[in-house]
């Protein structure tokens, strides 16, 4: 019986919302975090009569054929990328991104990750690190005698030196941004690696047309609902209950078939 093949299809679908929704559920304190959507398609037909043909010699036309579905699949996982809200830390060394882009960070195989999380700190040389110790680019060092760093919107980098008045500008944060931010490959760690499904990054400074803000002394929260999750995670769970009656419901078909004398 196809029921049950469809079913154990449909059944399938929902734990990977589930899997989904759990994610989310589970990255709902992650800084920078943008939560997931799983999509479904249906799949194939078998057409038993096919519409359009003709049922007669005088040329008559089927308005409506036959066919049967056999399932449902995964299409896609989606990257909800709107605003997380910004949640205020008081670090001078914490930022937060205010519309498009993404942090680049130096991994230690050499490549360039892109990141939203902004919970950087200094590293014994005095560079500005993530939390994993990752060089953020271009690669900004703090003087050992500074007193006081202010990180402006544009992601200009002013220190304020020991005996000294007047700001000193030790360098700038880029951001990148990429024509399709959900073909980021995300690898873990609040990073991701440009795909050829991405596009090349677009470096500029933050403020520039199409580029959000820098706010020193922020972190952005992660964009989960969990009331939707929620809701979400309920419906999942009774449509893969609906699935599993239909297996349980084309299981007893087939006993009574095999017990027919």
């Amino acid at each position: 019986m196809r029921s049950l093949n469809i079913a154990s299809t449909g059944m399938m679908a929902q734990q990977t919302n589930v899997e989904v929704i759990s994610n989310n559920i589970a990255n709902l304190s992650t800084t920078g975090y943008k939560r997931r959507r799983a999509e479904f398609q249906d799949l194939i037909y078998q057409n038993l009569r096919r519409t359009g043909t003709q049922s007669a010699e005088t040329g008559t036309v089927l308005p409506s054929g036959a066919q049967i579905g056999l399932g449902v699949r995964t299409a896609a996982i989606y990257r909800i990328s709107e605003q997380g809200n910004l949640q205020q830390t008081e670090n001078r060394f914490d930022l937060a991104i205010r519309g498009n882009g993404f942090f680049q960070v130096t991994l230690p195989s050499g490549e360039t990750s892109y990141t939203r999380d902004g919970t950087f700190g200094l590293s014994p040389e005095g560079q500005i690190v993530t939390a994993e110790g990752y060089v953020v680019q271009p690669g900004v060092t703090i003087p050992p005698n500074a007193v006081d760093v202010t990180i402006n919107a544009s992601g200009e980098v002013l220190v304020k030196l020991d005996g000294q008045v007047a700001l000193q500008n030790v360098g700038q944060i880029q951001l990148a941004i990429f024509a399709n931010e959900g073909g980021l490959d995300a690898v873990g760690g609040n990073m991701f690696l440009a795909t050829p499904a991405s596009g090349q990054p677009q470096q500029a400074a933050p403020g520039q047309p199409g580029y959000g803000q820098m706010m020193q002394g922020f972190v952005e929260t992660s964009n989960v609902n969990v009331v939707s999750e929620i809701t979400s995670l309920i419906t999942a769970q009774r449509a893969y209950e609906m699935n599993s009656k239909v297996i349980t419901a084309s299981d007893e078909m087939l006993r009574t078939l095999t017990s027919m004398r």
